[in-house]
This record gives structure tokens, C-alpha cells and sequence, in this order.
């Protein structure tokens, strides 16, 4: 069993109460826009972290966290990429991505926008964990929690932070 905690757009600041919300997890999983080395330096310290970069991460994260990740985590197939789209308006290149891999959860990031949807057409379970910085339009940074336990995935948490 490995309890996963998701973010997404830290912009380069991670909140207390965030990294609180993450600190029994046993694996970080960052959907893109990280924002600085530091973050990234943060999570790690709480627990393994898998990346992928976003589009305002510069060259240095760029090098370090692919654009796209496609792995297993217990017998869960995973594809996470940050300009994803969701069920029904996927971006073109991540939908390519989705009919190729056939992940049972797919993870996306960039709108800033929390979003966990069952994608019965593909058969996966889409998840946005919305923005866990301060940077953007959002009203309260998010974080999502969760477990996979073999095939199975459960006890999703959702956390919001005033931004303000």
C-alpha cells in the first residue's frame, strides 16, 4: 500500500500547511510548474518525489523532470504530464498519449483548477490537484491525498488553504 500525495503549480512556494498534508505520504507526486529547485529540494525531504516539469519551470528542472512520466505504482498504471487537458478536452498530445499507455489514472495540471474525474471512455480516473502555490488566479491552493492499495484506489483527501 502506498499513500500518494499530489500537487500541482507550487509557482516556487510551498505552503506550510501543504507540506504538513503531505508528511505521511510515501511518495510526492508534482504534476509540472514547480517553480524553483528549492521546492522540489522541500519535498524531497518529506518523501521520494516523481516530477514532471511545467511550462514556466526553466532549463535546470526542465533537465531533471521529464515532460512526461509513465510508471506503475503497485499495480496502478500512471501517465502525468502538466498541460494535459481533462475527459472530453484532452490536449491532442496527451490524448495520444492515453490511447498509447492506457493508464488507470491519468494526472494533469495547469489549469489550476481541482478536478477528479472518472474518464469511463478511457476507462482511467482523471485527477487535477488544482495549484498548491500562491501564484495565479485560484482562491485557495489544493492538494489531494491518496491511496493505492494493489489495483485499488481510495481514501482520496482534498486540501484547501485560503490563499490569503
Amino acid at each position: 500500500m502506498q499513500k500518494i500525495g499530489l500537487i500541482s503549480d507550487t509557482h516556487g512556494s510551498l505552503h506550510p500547511k501543504i507540506a504538513s498534508f503531505l508528511k505521511d505520504c510515501n511518495q510526492i507526486w508534482h504534476a509540472g510548474d514547480i517553480g524553483s529547485m528549492d521546492v522540489a529540494e522541500q519535498l524531497r525531504k518529506i518523501a521520494p518525489l516523481k516530477a514532471v516539469h511545467g511550462n514556466i519551470d526553466g532549463q535546470g528542472l526542465r533537465m531533471i523532470f521529464p515532460e512526461h512520466q509513465v510508471f506503475l505504482c503497485e499495480e496502478v498504471k500512471v501517465y502525468m504530464t502538466h498541460i494535459g487537458g481533462y475527459p472530453g478536452k484532452y490536449e491532442p498530445k496527451a490524448l495520444k498519449r492515453i490511447q498509447k499507455e492506457k493508464p488507470r489514472i491519468f494526472i494533469s495540471g495547469h489549469s489550476h483548477i481541482l478536478k477528479v474525474i472518472n474518464d469511463h471512455a478511457h476507462n482511467l480516473l482523471h485527477m487535477n490537484p488544482g495549484a498548491a502555490g500562491n501564484f495565479g488566479y485560484h482562491q485557495k491552493r489544493t492538494a489531494i491525498r491518496f491511496e493505492i492499495d494493489g489495483s485499488n484506489i481510495r481514501e482520496l483527501e482534498v486540501l484547501e488553504v485560503p490563499r490569503r
